[in-house]
């Protein structure tokens, strides 16, 4: 069994314990602009992530002989995509 890896060994090269002690002042906040009913009004929602597929894919389980699987992988990369596109065409 393999051994579980160690916590990553980069650094932040930060101060944590000044950050956690640094207590935020009012005079902080006179950079940010106070959000008036207008910003709100003109500001827009980006949703992120790729656009909703008129022909979504549905998630199955099915059991093939390892022989089938083996050789539809060796075709390399997007194997499963086209194995789709194979079994589609067999409607």
């Amino acid at each position: 069994m393999a051994a579980k890896k160690g916590a990553s060994r980069r650094s932040l090269k930060s101060d944590l314990k000044r950050v956690d002690a640094h207590v935020t002042k009012a005079r902080e906040y006179v950079e940010l602009p106070e959000a008036t009913p207008e910003m709100l009004a003109r500001a827009t929602v980006r949703k992120g992530g790729r656009p909703v597929s008129a022909n979504p894919r549905r998630l199955i389980t099915i059991r093939l002989p390892s022989d089938v699987i083996a050789k539809w992988r060796s075709t390399g990369p997007g194997w499963q995509t086209r194995m789709a596109e194979r079994l589609s065409k067999a409607r």
